[in-house]
C-alpha cells in the first residue's frame, strides 16, 4: 500500500507545497547593487563580489562585441512601438546598459543597414546586450548565495 501510485502522488504534492512555502531569500544590499552594477557596467557585478576572472572575461567579451558591432556600422535600435523585430532588437540593445546609454547619447549607430557587415554588426550589438542580461542574472544569483 505504501508503494501505491496514489500514495506517491500525495507525497509529491506535499513535498511541492513544502518547497513553495519556504521563505524567500532576504534582500541584502549586495543582491540589489550587484545586478544594478552588472547591468550598468558589464562585468562590474562580478568584480564587486570579488569574482575577478569571471568579471574581467565578461567585461572584455561584452564590451568588445558591442564595440566591434559599432565599428561594423551596426544599427542601435531606438525605443519605439513599431515592428516586433525592432522592439526585440531594442530589448537586446538595452541589455548592454551603460554602453547603450553612451551610444544613444553620442548618436552612434543610427543608420540604415547598407551592407552585410552592418547587419552582422547589428547582431553583435544585440548579442552583447543579451549576454549582459545573462551576466546580470548570474551576478544576482551569486549575491543571494544560489551560486557558489
Amino acid at each position: 500500500m505504501a508503494n501505491s501510485p496514489v500514495v506517491k502522488k500525495v507525497a509529491k504534492k506535499t513535498a511541492a507545497s513544502a518547497d513553495a512555502q519556504k521563505p524567500s531569500q532576504p534582500i541584502t544590499t549586495m543582491s540589489v547593487i550587484a545586478p544594478a552594477m552588472a547591468w550598468l557596467i558589464p562585468g562590474a557585478g562580478h568584480l564587486i563580489q570579488k569574482r575577478w576572472i569571471r568579471g574581467v572575461l565578461l567585461m572584455a567579451s561584452i564590451i568588445s562585441m558591442f564595440v566591434f558591432g559599432l565599428l561594423m556600422q551596426g544599427r542601435v535600435y531606438r525605443p519605439n512601438g513599431g515592428d516586433i523585430l525592432d522592439i526585440l532588437g531594442f530589448v537586446g540593445d538595452v541589455g548592454a546598459g551603460g554602453l547603450y546609454i553612451v551610444t544613444r547619447a553620442m548618436n552612434w549607430g543610427p543608420g540604415a543597414i547598407a551592407h552585410a557587415t552592418a547587419d552582422y554588426g547589428t547582431k553583435y550589438i544585440i548579442v552583447a546586450g543579451l549576454l549582459n542580461f545573462i551576466s546580470v542574472a548570474d551576478a544576482y544569483h551569486i549575491a543571494i548565495g544560489k551560486k557558489p
